[in-house]
């Protein structure tokens, strides 16, 4: 057991990430949303949002670029103010749509989405990203839906899961964040893991009927390493609060720059196998991550 303590305080230590902002991050808690792209490239997402509607435009950017130090990654350039009756009549009531439907891949937690008229895809989506670790309580504040915007062309980010067994008795999971056949990660963090520069990436990790309680509750959130993109993470016991392992998992990640949110869901591996164990450790050493080994 002394061996599972160690490795549950590293996770707490090391894995556990706090708030992080990201340029697809529009508003919270809205409805009612429409979007809009003009022949000139500049989206218009409309809703309703603290009692009242509210209007933003968004233009300047597309895909990711791969992790670099000394720079930033893609973001858009954001106007909200089409609040005011000046701007409405100065800007909004003349913007004409020219997004037809969209053809592209499905969407995770998609709200709404189009295709521009120089094929690119626009798409809206909301998810709960600041729920708290361990199944604890959220405050109303943590419960908030976040709108996130995203454009793109071609493929979209590869989030790549795996599972086994940590001491042949917690699920372990474990794999690789890519885009375009390349890693995904950031250069500097927190000591809680939170990511200081732009290109640092989060797995938001849930479980579904666990200790924790019935549905779908927050384990935890943890970085894509450094120079890899890999990630892995044993659902052990923290403290007071029991292991997470559920029926099923489910991992949400913010894609790089401007791309969509990827998401994974998976059935827990069941007994442990050893055959199966064996099988993933070689998976585990292939991707090629000092952080992590295997079992």
């Amino acid at each position: 057991m002394r061996r599972i303590a160690a490795a549950a305080a590293l996770v707490s230590a090391c894995a556990l990430a706090g708030p992080a902002q990201a340029s697809e991050l529009i508003d919270r808690n809205a409805g009612g949303v429409r979007l809009a792209v003009n022949a000139q490239g500049r989206a218009l997402l409309t809703y309703r949002a603290g009692g009242r509607v509210r209007r933003v435009l968004a233009w300047g950017a597309v895909n990711a670029i791969p992790p670099t130090r000394g720079r930033r990654q893609v973001e858009f350039r954001l106007d909200y103010s089409g609040g005011s009756r000046s701007a409405r009549r100065r800007v909004w009531i003349g913007f004409r749509n020219a997004c037809g439907p969209y053809d592209g891949p499905p969407l995770p937690w998609l709200v709404t989405a189009c295709k521009a008229r120089d094929g690119s895809y626009w798409a809206v989506q909301s998810w709960q990203r600041m729920l708290p670790g361990r199944g604890e309580r959220a405050t109303l504040g943590q419960r908030a839906w976040e709108l996130r915007l995203a454009h793109w062309t071609g493929e979209l980010p590869q989030l790549e899961v795996n599972l086994n067994w940590a001491y042949r008795r917690y699920d372990h999971l474990f794999g690789r964040f890519t885009y375009r056949g390349r890693p995904v990660f950031g250069f500097r963090v927190t000591p809680r893991g939170s990511p200081l520069d732009s290109f640092g990436r989060n797995l938001y990790l849930d479980t579904l009927d666990s200790a924790y309680g019935p549905g779908w509750r927050r384990e935890s959130a943890f970085l894509t390493h450094n120079g890899s993109g890999a990630f892995c993470y044993g659902l052990f016991p923290h403290g007071n609060r029991p292991s997470g392992m559920g029926k099923r998992y489910r991992a949400t990640i913010i894609g790089p720059g401007v791309t969509p949110d990827v998401v994974w869901e998976g059935n827990a591996p069941g007994p442990y196998n050893r055959e199966l164990d064996a099988q993933a450790n070689e998976r585990i050493r292939a991707l090629g991550s000092k952080q992590c080994r295997p079992n």
